[in-house]
């Protein structure tokens, strides 16, 4: 049995629609084994992390009211530090859309991740994703969908580029993996809207990075 905990939803991504999708996920991969995910609050993160999950989903900014005139942020040096220990001792993590979105480029969480959001397009546009020739990691890739189009900072020398993401506004890192300690940690940029969510493609890649991180 593998224990997954997910933190998900914030003000500009509601909660419902990433549920449905990563349980989409999951059913793919419980035909191969057991999985029990459960969803967690944002105030549980760090007790949960001390159980030892074989994984963590993070689908949440760090903004906690993005339209505020002051605006306030959740992710502390504390929290920063227990995620990157719990990675380094055998966690899985998967970074997933706003989970790479408005954490300072300088934390401990980025320097994990290798990478960050670093703007979208204000209109959504079609997105195509693709993977990467000769990268196997996850298969073969290709789908298109109405999408923000996430351009992100990424190290690409330190992890493994597998999936890219092109629009009429460019090109740009989608999906990347590496080993950090004796864990594993995956970005996924997409997606944003419902279709997105839903596309069975999208779905089977998703189902894909879950499994490779917790195993």
């Amino acid at each position: 049995m593998k224990r997954i905990i997910a933190v998900l939803g914030d003000y500009y991504h509601p909660k419902e629609r990433i549920v449905d999708s990563l349980h989409h996920a999951v059913k793919f991969i419980s035909e191969l084994e057991d999985i029990d995910l459960v969803e967690i609050q944002l105030e549980q993160l760090c007790s949960e992390l001390g159980k030892k999950p074989d994984a963590v989903i993070l689908f949440k900014e760090n903004r906690i009211n993005p339209t505020d005139e002051k605006v306030d942020t959740w992710m502390t040096e504390e929290i920063g530090t227990a995620i990157t220990e719990y990675v380094n001792q055998g966690g899985g993590w998967l970074g997933w859309h706003s989970g790479l979105a408005s954490y300072p480029p300088d934390s401990n969480y980025i320097k994990l991740l290798k990478g960050h959001f670093e703007y979208h397009p204000e209109l959504h546009q079609q997105v195509k994703y693709t993977s990467v020739d000769g990268n196997d990691s996850f298969g073969a890739v290709a789908f298109d969908i109405l999408d923000e189009h996430y351009f992100v900072n990424v190290n690409e020398a330190e992890t493994n580029i597998f999936l890219t993401s092109q629009s009429e506004d460019g090109h740009s890192v989608a999906g990347w993996s590496h080993s950090f300690g004796n864990g594993r940690v995956s970005c996924l940029t997409p997606a944003h809207n419902k279709e997105g969510l839903e596309n069975g493609e999208f779905i089977k890649l998703l189902a894909k990075t879950i499994k490779w991180v917790c195993d």
